[in-house]
C-alpha cells in the first residue's frame, strides 16, 4: 500500500494541475503517477524531473532498446514495482525479447545475443551490485557503444535509481494493483 496517495485533482493548486497534465498529457492524459505523484508536492521537482526524464528518453545518443532494457535491470534490482510496470511493455516494444524480460523478472541471467545488448546489461548489473564501474567493463562499453552513448547510458542509470528509489521508499502502487515482480 502507497505511503501518499496521489494528490486528487480537485484538491490541487492551480500549478500542479498545470505541472500534471503537462506531464500526464503524453502518457495518456489524466493523473500523474509513478514518481510523480509524490513530486507534484513539489511542483517544480516534478516539473524538471519530468523535462530531464523526456530529454534523456528522446534526445540522448542510447537508442530506447538499451535504455529500456537498462530501466529493467533497475526496476528489478529495486524491485520498483511501478518501474517494472511502467516499463516491462515499452521493452517488449522496442524488441527486447520476452525471453529476456522475463529471465530479468525472475532474477536469472538473461540469454542476450546482441553485444550492445549484453554490454548494457553487463555495465548496468555491475554498477548496481558493486556501487563502481570496473575499469574492462567501461572500455568494453566505449568501444562497443562509443563514448557519448556510454555517457547517456550511465546518465540514464542515474536517472532512474532515483526513480527507482523515490517509488520502493513511498510504495507506490501499480494503477492495476498487481505486484508484477516476485519477491
Amino acid at each position: 500500500m502507497a505511503r501518499i496517495d496521489p494528490i486528487p485533482r480537485e484538491q490541487m493548486t492551480p500549478e500542479q494541475i498545470r505541472i500534471n497534465d503537462a506531464i500526464s498529457a503524453p502518457r495518456g492524459g489524466g493523473q500523474a503517477l509513478g514518481p510523480f505523484s509524490i513530486w507534484l508536492r513539489t511542483p517544480e521537482l516534478a516539473e524538471k524531473a519530468a523535462v530531464f526524464g523526456d530529454h534523456l528518453r528522446a534526445k540522448l545518443a542510447l537508442p530506447p532498446r538499451l535504455q529500456e532494457l537498462a530501466i529493467l535491470v533497475i526496476a528489478r534490482h529495486w524491485s520498483a514495482q511501478y518501474e517494472w510496470y511502467a516499463h516491462a511493455r515499452h521493452a517488449r516494444r522496442v524488441g527486447i525479447p520476452d525471453a529476456v524480460v522475463e529471465a530479468i523478472r525472475n532474477r536469472r541471467e538473461p540469454q542476450i545475443a546482441d553485444p550492445a545488448d549484453t554490454i548494457v546489461y553487463r555495465l548496468t548489473r555491475e554498477m548496481l551490485d558493486t556501487r563502481a564501474l570496473s575499469d574492462p567493463t567501461y572500455a568494453a562499453a566505449v568501444e562497443l557503444l562509443g563514448e557519448q552513448t556510454v555517457i547517456d547510458l550511465i546518465t540514464t542509470i542515474g536517472f532512474y535509481v532515483m526513480v527507482a528509489i523515490v517509488l520502493v521508499g513511498y510504495r507506490v502502487d501499480v494503477p492495476t494493483g498487481d505486484r508484477p515482480l516476485p519477491d
